[in-house]
C-alpha cells in the first residue's frame, strides 16, 4: 500500500561485545519472570506465563543496581551553519558531564524505543516514547509495597497515568547503563559490581543472561512496511513483550 515507516532501533551491549539489536528491554520484575516462564516450558503457553507473572509477584525483589543514563539533547531550531557550529563544540567537549546517575534498590527498569501497545497496555508500555523521534524511555520503579506495585501494574491496562506514583520515574534518553550491584551488608562491598555474575533481561521478549549493560538508540535505524501506531486502533495492536 505504499506505506514505509521509519523505527528507531537500539543495541544492547556487555562491556566486551555487542549483545543484540532490539527495540525494550526490562530489567528486574518483568526480566525475572520471563526468566521463570523459560524454566517451565513444559507448561501451555497461556498458563506457563501466568504462572510466572504470580510466583514473581509473590516473591517481589529488588534489583540494587546504578543506572547511568544520558538525557536527550533536543536541538534547537537554528540555522544549518550553527548546527555544525554546535555539533563541533559538541564533539570537543564530550557528553561526560551530561549523565547522570541514580542508585538503588528497584522493582523494574524498563528501557524502551517504541511505545510497545500491546493487548494488557492499550495506551502502550512506553506512552512517552515514538517510533522515530530518536530517544528511548526510561523507566524506573523504585522500591515499595506490593499493594502499590499492583496499583502501577493495575493502570496500564486503563487510560489513566501508570506513571503518576512516587515511586514512579521516566526519564527521556539517548544512552543508558545498568549496573547491577552486589547486595551486602559490609560497607565496603556495598558498591561493588556484580561483573561475575549474569542476571536475566527481558529483551523483546528474549531471556538474555547478562551484567552490565549499555543500550544505545540510533535513529530511524530501520525501514518497515507499515504505518506508525498513532494511525492505528490500540485495541487491534498486540505484542509479547511480557
Amino acid at each position: 500500500m505504499g506505506h514505509i515507516q521509519p523505527v528507531d532501533a537500539c543495541t544492547f551491549s556487555s562491556p566486551s561485545r555487542l549483545l543484540r539489536f532490539g527495540f525494550s528491554a526490562m530489567f528486574g520484575f518483568g526480566a525475572r519472570t520471563l526468566a521463570l516462564a523459560e524454566k517451565n516450558r513444559w507448561m501451555p503457553s497461556s498458563q506457563r506465563k501466568d504462572f510466572a507473572f504470580i510466583k514473581t509477584l509473590a516473591d517481589l525483589k529488588t534489583e540494587k543496581c546504578e543506572l547511568s543514563f544520558l538525557p536527550l539533547q533536543i536541538p534547537q531550531e537554528d540555522s544549518y551553519e550553527n548546527d555544525k557550529k554546535k555539533k563541533g563544540k559538541n564533539k570537543k567537549k564530550g557528553n561526560k558531564d551530561q549523565w547522570h546517575k541514580i542508585q538503588g534498590d528497584f522493582l523494574n527498569v524498563s528501557i524502551m524505543a517504541i511505545p510497545c501497545l500491546c493487548s494488557m497496555a492499550p495506551r502502550g508500555l512506553a506512552p512517552n516514547t515514538r517510533l522515530n523521534n530518536g530517544s528511548m524511555a526510561l523507566i524506573v520503579v523504585q522500591n515499595t509495597s506490593r499493594t502499590e506495585f499492583i496499583k502501577h501494574l493495575k493502570r496500564y491496562a486503563s487510560v489513566k497515568n501508570q506513571f503518576s506514583f512516587p515511586f514512579v520515574e521516566t526519564y527521556t534518553v539517548q544512552e543508558v547503563k545498568v549496573q547491577p550491584r552486589i547486595k551486602s551488608g559490609l560497607d565496603a562491598k556495598e558498591n561493588t559490581t556484580a561483573a561475575e555474575e549474569n542476571y536475566p533481561w527481558n529483551i523483546d521478549g528474549d531471556l538474555v543472561e547478562a551484567s552490565e549493560v549499555h543500550v544505545r538508540v540510533h535513529p530511524q535505524l530501520i525501514n518497515l512496511y507499515g504505518v506508525n501506531t498513532d494511525d492505528l486502533e490500540s485495541s487491534k495492536a498486540t505484542c509479547n513483550c511480557i
